[in-house]
C-alpha cells in the first residue's frame, strides 16, 4: 500500500514521529507533501491507495479551490481520501473518511488500511482521447477511425496513460499495472512496449517522456493541431472539444479525455 500524507509544517511535526513513522513501520510506503501544491504534483504522478489530508490545507481555499477534492472523485478516482479534521464537515468536502483531531495512532492505522481494502471505482469502458478510442470492454483501439492492433502490453500502457488524463505515469507504474509476472528487465520492457504502441499511433505523436518522471499522453499541442484541420477540411468530429487536460487532480476545468459507459 502506498499513503501520501499532506499537511501543513505544523500539522507534520505533530505527526513525523508518530503517524508518519508508524505507517512505515508497518511496511506501508509513506510519502509526505508539505502543501496543497506539492500533494496535487505528486497525486499526478498516481499510484497512492490513501491520501491523508490535513483539512486546514483545504479551508482556506474552499472545496472548489484548487486544493478541493472533488477532482478525485472522478471518474478516473483511484486515491481514497483521510480528511483530518479539527472541527467541520470533512465527508462534504469529499473525502472518504474524517478523523477528528486528536486521535489515536491506531484509530488512523485502521482506517488507513480499510480505506487501501476498499475497491477502486469502476471505471468507465471506453475512453476517448483527441481522435484516440479506447474500448476496454471489447479491447478495441481506433485513432482517427484507423483501426489499432495492439498487443496486450500495449493496450494496457495506452490505457494507463489516457486514464492519467495527461498527467505523469511513472515507468515502475506502467509495470505495476499492466505486468502481472515479474519482469527483470523492467526498464527495457517499458521502453520496448512505448516505442511499438508510438509507432502504431503514427503521427502526430501522442505520447512524450518527461525526464526524470515518466510518460504521459499529450493534449494541447494536439487539440490545435486536429482544431486547425477541422477548420480547413470542414470535418467537424473533434471540433467542439475544447483543448488540455485538467491542469489539476483535483478539480480542473479543462477537457481532458471524455468517458462514455456502456449502454
Amino acid at each position: 500500500m502506498r499513503v501520501l500524507v499532506a499537511a501543513g509544517e505544523e500539522c507534520l511535526a505533530d505527526l513525523a514521529d508518530t503517524v508518519i513513522a508508524g505507517l512505515r513501520r508497518e511496511a506501508i510506503t509513506t510519502d509526505i507533501a508539505h502543501d496543497g501544491r506539492e500533494a496535487m504534483a505528486k497525486l499526478r504522478l498516481g499510484g497512492y491507495d490513501v491520501l491523508v489530508l490535513d483539512q486546514d490545507l483545504t479551508a482556506s481555499h474552499g472545496k472548489r479551490g484548487p486544493y478541493g477534492l472533488q477532482g478525485l472523485h472522478g471518474p478516473y478516482r483511484r486515491t481514497r481520501v483521510l480528511m483530518l479534521t479539527a472541527s467541520g464537515p470533512g465527508l462534504g468536502l469529499g473525502a472518504d473518511d474524517c478523523l477528528a483531531k486528536p486521535f489515536a495512532y491506531e484509530e488512523l492505522l485502521a482506517r488507513v488500511r480499510a480505506l487501501g481494502r476498499r475497491p477502486r471505482t469502476v471505471l468507465p469502458p471506453v475512453i476517448e482521447w483527441f481522435g484516440v478510442t479506447l474500448d476496454t470492454t471489447r479491447r478495441l483501439a481506433h485513432r482517427d477511425g484507423r483501426p489499432l492492433a495492439l498487443s496486450r502490453a500495449e493496450f494496457g500502457a495506452l490505457e494507463v496513460l489516457l486514464r492519467a488524463q495527461g498527467g505523469v505515469v511513472s515507468g515502475d507504474d506502467l509495470i505495476e499495472e499492466i505486468w502481472e509476472e515479474h519482469t527483470s528487465h523492467r526498464t527495457n520492457a517499458v521502453r520496448v512496449t512505448l516505442g511499438t504502441l508510438r509507432a502504431k499511433l503514427g503521427d502526430p505523436p501522442l505520447i512524450e517522456t518527461v525526464p526524470g518522471a515518466g510518460y504521459r499522453v499529450t493534449g494541447d499541442r494536439l487539440a490545435g493541431e486536429r482544431l486547425a484541420g477541422d477548420r480547413s477540411t470542414g470535418d467537424r468530429s473533434t471540433g467542439e472539444r475544447s483543448a488540455g487536460p485538467p491542469d489539476c487532480p483535483y478539480g480542473g476545468t479543462g477537457s481532458g479525455p471524455r468517458d462514455s459507459m456502456a449502454q
